[in-house]
């Protein structure tokens, strides 16, 4: 395999990606990066040493100068399974490649999440008014959605009107590889989402058709990277250092229900899981979470000095 088929197979993997995969835009923009820095490196490769290596050699090389440059787990994971990823894709489009990747084992993250009295305080005691935006009524609307729901926020993005059953409380959910799944909603989700589209949207919308509900000033649907800024923005009510993102929301949606004592299984279904594995992680969170509470709480706790110090 050559460079310039290289090249010429990675648009038709991002196309196959998107359309087939239904994978999220920022894997498709990380996994184009990651290509492009291969193109890159080969043909530095090529440049400097003026041989014409096999693409087996060039991967070698490849996978060989990212350990060089010491980078975290995690982002090598994710460049190592871009490739195998692309290399599966040629394979299935009768290019026959003779390479294999092994990806560093990583560590485990508990997944970092808000308080009830947090979310609740972001819901409930910041007025309107209060808020730097010119669509309280829609930037609330987000955040109580993916709280009510856990949904990501690619899919949150892609919702339209047709896909909400207001009666039901229930919203058609496309996830990933073009899954369906029903999630559900209470309703104060209801109220505002009601409030949005009867009094914002028709001012957002600039055509006399667009289905999707959540719209941007230009009567566009509106990014994900939009919504990451609507998030940044309700950030600065909390006393918190660290960022406050959809996924975060959709992680304290799991773990706030896992520890109302809802059933793993209907965790996994309403998060769009493929495998219960993944699920299990806020297992962990709870067990963690409930540790620290008894280690606070528990009256045998703090004893220490009145034991120690006895007579």
């Amino acid at each position: 395999m050559d460079i310039k088929l290289f090249r010429n197979k990675i648009k038709d993997f991002l196309i196959f990606l998107e359309v087939e995969k239904n994978v999220s835009d920022n894997t498709i923009r990380a996994y184009q990066c990651d290509l492009k820095q291969i193109v890159a490196f080969w043909l530095k490769l090529n440049e400097k040493e003026k041989n014409k290596f096999t693409f087996r050699t060039i991967m070698r090389r490849y996978i060989l100068s990212l350990f060089y440059k010491k980078m975290s787990k995690a982002s090598l994971a994710r460049k190592l399974s871009c490739l195998r990823s692309f290399s599966f894709y040629l394979i299935d489009n009768g290019i026959k490649l003779n390479i294999n990747f092994k990806a560093p084992k990583l560590d485990r993250k508990l997944p970092i999440t808000l308080s009830v009295d947090e979310i609740f305080y972001l819901l409930d005691s910041i007025k309107n008014e209060d808020l730097p935006t010119k669509y309280p009524y829609r930037d609330k609307g987000l955040l109580e959605l993916i709280y009510a729901t856990g949904i990501r926020c690619s899919e949150l993005v892609k919702i339209k009107l047709l896909d909400i059953d207001f009666e039901d409380k229930a919203i058609r959910i496309l996830g990933k590889g073009k899954k369906e799944r029903v999630v559900l909603f209470g309703n104060k989700a209801k109220i505002i989402l009601q409030e949005y589209i009867n009094i914002e949207r028709p001012l957002l919308l600039k055509k006399d058709v667009n289905d999707y509900l959540f719209l941007n000033y230009r009567g566009e649907r509106l990014t994900a990277r939009s919504v990451q800024r609507i998030f940044e923005m309700f950030r600065k009510f909390l006393n918190i250092d660290r960022k406050l993102t959809p996924h975060k929301i959709r992680h304290s949606f799991a773990t706030h229900l896992l520890n109302q004592g809802v059933d793993l299984r209907i965790i996994q279904e309403l998060l769009g899981h493929k495998t219960i594995a993944t699920t299990e992680i806020y297992t962990h969170v709870s067990s963690q979470q409930l540790a620290e509470m008894c280690d606070e709480k528990h009256p045998l706790n703090g004893q220490d000095d009145l034991v120690l110090g006895g007579k």
